[in-house]
């Protein structure tokens, strides 16, 4: 309902109406900015990955370096072979794949990404013109009870 309110349908709702539909929509718009943020955030991680799998493909095989198993530890190795690499594809999965594979692997993610993420940006922009749509009709609508009320 809230997607398909104009703001003369808005007028004819309740005050009780308003507020619930601009909850509704704040409560969205909320839900769709955490959504956003976490695709960011996938989003730069994938930039890391690719960055690092750039990297990689430049040093040479035999290359004594430290792999992180964590975020913060580290253990010794040795570089062995730097054409494969695994690639987690999720929920613990890894599959092994060619170094240019897993950059274009990485790339299709990231362009993945920032088209879902700029369609949940449009979305999210007109969830939130609803929102302050329904808050001015509100505002609006209380103002004039209250001097209604008064008079």
């Amino acid at each position: 309902m809230a997607s398909s309110s104009s703001r003369g349908e808005m007028e004819k709702m309740g005050i009780d109406q308003l507020k619930a539909l601009k909850e509704q929509a704040d409560l969205e718009v909320n839900l769709l900015q955490d959504s956003l943020n976490n695709i960011r955030t996938a989003t730069v991680r994938l930039d890391a990955a690719a960055a690092a799998l750039n990297d990689l493909s430049l040093r040479p095989q035999g290359k004594k370096m430290l792999v992180p198993l964590t975020a913060s530890l580290y253990v010794p190795g040795t570089l062995d072979e730097a054409d494969k690499v695994l690639v987690d594809i999720g929920t613990g999965y890894f599959i092994e794949k060619t170094m240019d594979d897993g950059k274009d692997y990485c790339q299709r993610k990231i362009n993945l990404l920032k088209s879902n993420f700029d369609q949940l940006f449009e979305v999210a922009a007109k969830k939130k013109s609803v929102a302050d749509e329904a808050g001015m009709v509100l505002q609006a609508k209380v103002k004039q009870l209250t001097a209604a009320t008064t008079s």
